[in-house]
């Protein structure tokens, strides 16, 4: 797998990703024993495949299955969330715009004192300067801190599913957005200051734990063990106010990702599709809006 080149852009894509590993999560049952995280969808004469991904991994977590390298290689399109590689399609100022706050203007003035402190508190432990923080939207915190832990853990974005699908496909197929760099940064910064800071609260309780929560998240995954992946991360939907962050950030994107894939099938194209894993799981998840819709899904 081709290791990509570090950019400013790509660094900022790093932290939007590492939040999807944390939060695409939510109510899922278990997999049959020998399971692959692989869905096939069947319309007619169309397939899709769905691959539940994890956005930062380390490098001995490869090779992959050979069911889901035959998958991929069978297919002629890839679709992901968002082409981390495509940089031009980025507009760089919204990002900066969404991400940070403007001149003379402080996250200190949009936290509640306790949370505040929290921050300064876990930032101390961390060994990180007040300063790297202090112009950062609240859910962009977030993002520095769980990158920060998971790159100290040897958790590498490098090396995630989507990376390594993007880098093979290149020049050889064609790949395809569900939704984009640009809509990403805009969901998440979209949400009220609330909704943010309860966020920022919920990724500061589970820091601690985070290395040893995506050890065991990517035994899961390994495993095809769906139910597993929920045990680790669907908690966080019944802290209070996490309930419509889920909703905006999980399943409403779950919804608008399934009336992509169902188009994809329209085309009539075998398509290999990455999301997150937690997108594909649970009564809200793709599978189930897909099998709803009349469609036959199978794990593989």
């Amino acid at each position: 797998m081709k290791k990509p080149g570090k950019t400013g852009i790509s660094a900022f894509f790093v932290l939007f990703v590492l939040f999807l590993l944390i939060f695409s999560a939510g109510a899922a049952q278990a997999a049959e024993k020998g399971k692959h995280f692989l869905w096939r969808v069947r319309s007619g004469n169309s397939t899709a495949y769905l691959l539940g991904s994890i956005h930062v991994l380390k490098k001995d977590f490869y090779p992959l299955s050979k069911a889901i390298e035959d998958a991929f290689a069978g297919s002629s399109v890839l679709a992901v969330e968002a082409n981390i590689d495509d940089v031009s399609r980025i507009d760089v100022t919204n990002m900066i715009g969404k991400a940070m706050y403007p001149a003379g203007d402080t996250v200190d003035k949009h936290l509640s004192p306790e949370t505040y402190e929290l921050l300064k508190k876990e930032l101390e432990a961390d060994g990180l300067p007040l300063g790297l923080v202090a112009m950062q939207r609240p859910w962009f915190i977030a993002l520095t801190l769980t990158s920060f832990e998971l790159l100290k853990a040897g958790y590498d974005p490098a090396y995630g599913i989507d990376q390594h699908f993007i880098s093979e496909a290149e020049g050889k197929k064609k790949i395809v957005e569900l939704e984009g760099f640009d809509y990403q940064v805009n969901l998440l910064s979209g949400l009220p200051e609330k909704e943010q800071e309860v966020f920022l609260l919920s990724t500061m309780k589970d820091l601690n734990t985070l290395d040893q929560d995506a050890d065991r998240l990517v035994s899961a995954w390994k495993a095809g063990d769906t139910q597993a992946v929920a045990s680790l991360i669907s908690s966080d939907e019944q802290e209070a106010g996490m309930s419509p962050v889920y909703d905006k950030v999980l399943y409403d994107r779950n919804r608008k990702m399934a009336d992509k894939v169902e188009g994809l099938l329209r085309k009539g194209q075998t398509a290999f599709v990455v999301v997150g894993a937690g997108h594909l799981v649970g009564e809200k998840g793709i599978v189930e809006i897909l099998r709803e819709r009349g469609y036959r899904v199978d794990q593989l």
